[in-house]
């Protein structure tokens, strides 16, 4: 099983193993969008990369990055992940509508 933590809202949400994070949170309404991308998002086909989250702990419990996050998050901390492309295997920490930190 997954614990997921969405920030700042401190929402758990108890999910299977192999789970989207996207779909996750818009299952027990969390928001993870900004007001613009809510209206114009791509539905979660990972095409917008509007459903940027960062992660705060838990790192290991999640899929590696595909290469359409690599290229969308390339200046961005390798923190931040694309919630419609990230599955999640254990307990997580992410916090919803981060900054737009650049890289370090």
């Amino acid at each position: 099983m997954a614990d997921i933590t969405y920030m700042p809202d401190n929402k758990v949400v108890i999910a299977s193993d192999g789970a989207n994070l996207r779909e996750k949170a818009l299952q027990n309404g969390v928001s993870i969008y900004t007001f613009g991308a809510t209206l114009m998002n791509c539905g979660g086909v990972g095409q917008c990369a509007t459903c940027v989250v960062e992660v705060l702990e838990g790192m290991e419990n999640l899929s590696p990055r595909t290469d359409f996050e690599q290229r969308r998050l390339a200046k961005r901390p390798d923190s931040y992940r694309l919630a419609c492309q990230t599955i999640v295997n254990g307990k997580v920490v992410v916090e919803t509508k981060p900054s737009r930190k650049k890289k370090k």
